[in-house]
């Protein structure tokens, strides 16, 4: 009985902690904390110009190209 709860406990830490170091709080298995919030916040900065993007697409600032094959004169 006693190796029983002593595996169910191990299991149970083993699968808490994932593949993170017991004892350190938001570490990932390839980055560090600070290279992870670089990560995160390069994509946001893709996305918040992507938004804007589409942004201007749909409110139709941008000027018209002239590289379309529907510019026949």
């Amino acid at each position: 009985m006693k190796k029983a709860i002593a595996l169910s406990l191990l299991t149970i830490s083993l699968m808490a902690t994932g593949c993170a170091r017991p004892g350190e709080l938001g570490w990932t298995p390839a980055y560090t904390a600070s290279e992870r919030g670089h990560l995160i916040a390069r994509n946001w900065d893709y996305e918040g110009k992507q938004a804007m993007d589409d942004l201007d697409h749909l409110l139709l600032l941008r000027p018209t190209s002239h590289l379309t094959l529907w510019n026949v004169r």
